[in-house]
């Protein structure tokens, strides 16, 4: 494992609670991981004491087979071989891209500096601007720049703490493609911290979702949503509502009743005597309810919300029962209609009723 992290445990002076509590996860080389969780769950914490700003008081963080802090041990910042992005840049506004980029590289002969620069440059797609100064440039090209500055030592870990926060949505989700492209071209072990769920699933090969200093599941983007390891990971990530289900056993295969229908034989699901009485509940994101007008089973439309190739129609069922559905926005329906739903899902969440 190139990063591994152990039990690490941290603790503001004067604080009895832990912001970061027995948190353990591992990267290989060259993977990215992304910390993903609401505000105040202790991701930035973590990421500070892998950097070495924060003192830990339980645990190990291992780097590059080199262990960089224990309680009883902290290895310097510039020891520890870590690059990092910050939201805001840090750029130098007297100072040009070329610059910036070089600010680093120390120990290195001018024409070694001026290759390397213009090497890292070209990763970020920024030859033309080394020259400019950063208020000439986009935040888009801000953020390659600080990303270029970072890459540039060679670092043995990258951080990026919410790197992408001061851009707007389009653009975030773009950016995120393309710093993951090039963290993949440069070879560059890297974990990320973001509150945003899409900019996680973009740029990770790792996920992580923490709570109140915890870690809840550090798996892989499609396991963390088809296969969440707790309820609250269900809840945070994606968009869904619980409803009641029964699981039966019928003719030899597994049967799903739900209010929304019956699924039957689904490929991934707990067997019945999971759950007393078969009796839970199932997770339902607006991507498992279809809009079908030949479904016996019909529902209200109680708020629409156009998102350009889709509608997400909020959707009540007799007894006020409500669910989310995503429906290509070709099906143009009014609030009030009744329309007819089915289930179309192959990965069943679920967990005892709340």
């Amino acid at each position: 494992m190139y990063l591994d992290i152990q039990n690490t445990s941290i603790r503001y002076s004067g604080q009895a609670q832990f912001a970061v509590d027995g948190v353990s996860l591992g990267l290989m080389a060259g993977e990215i991981g992304v910390l993903l969780g609401p505000s105040g769950c202790g991701k930035t914490t973590l990421l500070r004491a892998i950097a070495g700003l924060e003192p830990i008081v339980a645990g190990q963080i291992r780097l590059a087979d080199r262990v960089v802090a224990t309680p009883a041990l902290s290895l310097d910042v510039k020891q520890r071989r870590v690059g990092m992005v910050f939201q805001d840049y840090a750029l130098f506004p007297h100072m040009t891209v070329a610059q910036n980029v070089g600010y680093g590289l120390h120990g290195l002969s001018a024409t070694a500096r001026e290759h390397r620069v213009q090497e890292v440059l070209a990763l970020v797609d920024l030859q033309a601007s080394s020259q400019a100064y950063p208020h000439a440039l986009s935040g888009g090209q801000q953020q390659r720049v600080a990303l270029a500055r970072a890459l540039a030592p060679q670092p043995d870990l990258l951080l990026l703490d919410e790197p992408f926060s001061n851009l707007d949505v389009e653009l975030r989700q773009r950016l995120a493609d393309d710093v993951r492209q090039i963290l993949k071209r440069a070879r560059t072990t890297a974990l990320m911290v973001t509150h945003d769920q899409q900019e996680a699933f973009a740029m990770a090969d790792k996920v992580g979702v923490m709570k109140q200093g915890r870690l809840d599941q550090w798996d892989t983007p499609y396991a963390v949503y088809h296969r969440p390891g707790s309820r609250f990971v269900a809840e945070f990530v994606g968009r869904g509502v619980w409803v009641p289900a029964q699981l039966r056993m019928e003719a030899g295969q597994l049967l799903v009743q739900t209010p929304v229908g019956a699924l039957s034989d689904p490929q991934e699901c707990p067997l019945p005597d999971a759950y007393k009485d078969g009796r839970c509940e199932v997770l339902l994101r607006s991507d498992d309810v279809v809009y079908d007008p030949a479904s016996t089973v019909r529902a209200t439309i109680v708020r629409k919300d156009f998102q350009g190739a889709d509608f997400l129609y909020t959707l009540e069922l007799e007894g006020g029962l409500q669910v989310l559905s995503l429906v290509p926005s070709h099906h143009q329906h009014e609030v009030g209609e009744r329309v007819g739903i089915r289930l179309d899902m192959d990965h069943v969440v679920t967990f005892e009723a709340a």
